[in-house]
């Protein structure tokens, strides 16, 4: 098994291994003396894994309640949080209980946020089912649902106690699915890895998946660790994330997958910034090239206009700013600060670099 220590204000292990699933009730038991748990996933996961983790926790002296809602970014709303919050009333949770999230992305900010939350806040363990999961948004705290004017705006920083990491979830996911998560690879060799960059590129999948899980973490691990709380350095995941949200909110979340927006996010953003004597010539078509290789879209169709507007409550806004990441070349990101007026022109085309 790898592990990887994760030191935040609250230190957690991310354990890495194959048929890690049926064992989890066992490494859970180690981190907790509460026998009571709650499993948050949805209708999809639940079909395939919740049996075996039910299983391998009963056999480890735990009681276990499963919440199940419908799969899909709708589902992150206000109405299936509380829905959640009722039943662990209904099921009498205490604080020295615990959540587990099982699933993709969804399952981990909405179980998450439930956590951080519920009775001012209660353990809970991550085990990312989908690769975007495990090697983004499982690790590192963010927590949060989506509301009408945008997504993630309603969150909370609330670290796992423990995240559990098993490829062989990965097998069943839909080429699609798999791809939203090798966006986000391509994201992290971008902005800080260009052998993770160029392995994604060259090197076929299948040979290297357990290598960029890997690589993947422990970069988000050295960020998260030096910046915590998203007010630096840590700002640099978000590479492609402003104008991928802006996407997926352009088609209320139906038509492009998260990874899909982030692909989108990353290409546009660096042909603007290559056109602006931003980003070293060329980078651009190579992101092109490595997102095209995974079936991932690099233009939305969406206008300028539409872009702006609805990224414009983007969580890294400040006053009367925004920040948002570019590359200097593959493997360098870097956090460029713009007025909101500049920002508009920069989307638009027209921007002047002073």
């Amino acid at each position: 098994m790898k592990k990887i220590h994760v030191k935040t204000g609250v230190p957690y292990d991310i354990c890495i291994e194959r048929g890690l699933l049926p064992r989890c009730g066992e490494l859970i038991g180690e981190i907790t003396s509460s026998r009571h748990t709650v499993i948050v996933t949805d209708d999809r996961v639940n079909k395939l894994y919740t049996a075996t983790v039910r299983k391998s926790l009963e056999q480890s002296g735990f009681t276990v309640d499963v919440f199940v809602f419908p799969n899909g970014e709708m589902s992150k709303c206000h109405p299936t949080l509380i829905a959640l919050y009722s039943f662990l009333s209904e099921k009498q949770i205490t604080r020295k209980d615990m959540l587990i999230a099982l699933g993709g992305g969804v399952v981990g900010d909405l179980a998450g946020f439930a956590a951080a939350t519920y009775l001012r806040g209660i353990d809970f363990v991550q085990i990312p089912t989908t690769l975007l999961a495990q090697i983004d948004s499982s690790v590192g705290g963010k927590t949060g649902v989506d509301i009408e004017s945008g997504k993630n705006l309603v969150g909370a920083f609330h670290q796992p106690r423990l995240v559990l990491c098993d490829p062989d979830t990965l097998a069943t996911l839909t080429p699609e699915i798999r791809n939203d998560g090798v966006a986000e690879a391509i994201k992290y060799g971008a902005i800080k890895s260009r052998s993770l960059f160029d392995k994604l590129a060259q090197r076929p999948l299948e040979e290297v998946l357990d290598e960029v899980i890997y690589e993947c973490i422990d970069i988000k691990r050295r960020v998260v660790e030096e910046d915590e709380f998203d007010n630096g350095e840590r700002m640099l995941l978000n590479f492609g994330h402003t104008l991928g949200h802006a996407v997926e909110k352009i088609f209320n979340y139906t038509t492009y997958t998260h990874g899909q927006g982030v692909a989108v996010g990353m290409y546009i953003i660096t042909e603007l910034s290559e056109r602006y004597g931003l980003t070293k010539p060329g980078e651009a078509e190579q992101i092109k090239r490595v997102l095209e290789r995974y079936s991932l879209p690099t233009d939305s169709g969406s206008t300028a206009t539409e872009l702006i507007t609805n990224s414009l409550n983007d969580k890294k806004r400040s006053k009367g700013d925004i920040h948002i990441i570019l590359i200097k070349e593959i493997g360098q990101g870097y956090i460029q600060k713009l007025t909101l007026d500049q920002y508009k022109q920069f989307i638009q085309g027209v921007y002047t670099c002073e």
